[in-house]
């Protein structure tokens, strides 16, 4: 459907998250990736997701002034909120085990901002999705970041591999927001919108 309605655009997904790679395929459309730096820094006042939308704006400027006339860039960033701070990609593995541990039997929120921009425009959608964690045994912790390396994740964890299967006992909101791509939310907007 989407494929049709973008057939004489070029799409330009800015992520190298496979995960996002792999949800935008799942909408049938072509896209190709294409990633610049960006120094990731933001101002504390930000909270959720003006986080998140801050960011993935950030992202998309970074092709300031190079995007065509036929080109859709889109840009996103993800964190974990929790007791009122963003947790974000752990710096080491001793780190991830502290972030899983804080997280452990609690509840945080998850999220996701999306950036879509053109030549003419820019719109911003943004989700939120509440996930709870049973509580963890230390030697669990241990085992998922030896064996899973979650380096690359808000939070240090993944909800589609072990501890997502293992910790996660309940979702409010969008399973595909806390990968890194609210997904009908983003289906939503691509339907919609005037290029």
């Amino acid at each position: 459907m989407l494929r049709a309605k973008f057939k004489n655009t070029d799409i330009i997904l800015a992520s190298q998250s496979p995960r996002r790679q792999e949800l935008l395929k799942g909408l049938d459309i072509d896209f190709r990736i294409e990633t610049r730096p960006v120094n990731e820094v933001y101002s504390d006042t930000l909270k959720e997701h003006e986080i998140t939308d801050y960011l993935s704006s950030l992202k998309a400027n970074a092709f300031d002034k190079d995007l065509q006339d036929h080109q859709l860039l889109i840009t996103s960033d993800t964190i974990v909120w929790f007791q009122n701070a963003a947790l974000e990609k752990p710096q080491s593995a001793q780190h991830a085990k502290e972030m899983i541990a804080s997280l452990s039997g609690k509840m945080h929120k998850v999220f996701t901002s999306v950036c879509f921009t053109t030549t003419t425009s820019q719109d911003i959608i943004n989700d939120c999705t509440s996930v709870h964690f049973a509580t963890l045994t230390e030697e669990e912790i241990d085992y998922y970041v030896t064996t899973y390396k979650p380096f690359d994740k808000a939070g240090a964890y993944g909800i589609q591999d072990w501890l997502g299967y293992a910790a996660v006992t309940r979702l409010e909101g969008c399973y595909y927001n806390v990968m890194g791509l609210p997904l009908p939310k983003v289906y939503e907007f691509m339907k919609n919108c005037k290029l």
